[in-house]
């Protein structure tokens, strides 16, 4: 038997919003790069999030580890996004007044 061998497409794909999403999953590719980053490896990372497929982990985790400034950039982009939102639910919406209402409504209890 001969061995036929072909590229399979990366598992990522991008959502309306833009996120980067693993195979047919909602679990985003930060959330699989960040615990890889961590020590985690493809099994331990299916562990954690089971709607993910071994073969995809692995697969985006050689993504990254060749496209690793690509994805650096995607993975900052989505940081300092995250941080702009924070920022503004906060100003928005002060953690210290939000703490007083709680604070108010656990004493009225």
């Amino acid at each position: 038997m001969t061995l036929t061998v072909a590229g399979d497409a990366v598992p990522i794909r991008v959502d309306a919003r833009g996120v980067a999403l693993v195979g047919d999953t909602r679990v985003p590719l930060d959330t699989v790069i960040y615990e890889f980053q961590d020590g985690a490896g493809p099994e331990e990372i299916v562990r954690r999030f089971d709607t993910l497929q071994l073969a995809d982990v692995y697969a985006v985790i050689a993504y990254y580890l060749r496209h690793k400034a690509d994805v650096d950039a995607y993975l900052e982009d989505r940081r300092r996004l995250a941080a702009e939102v924070r920022a503004e639910a906060e100003r928005r919406f002060p953690p210290e007044e939000f703490r007083e209402r709680l604070l108010k409504r656990r004493a009225a209890r």
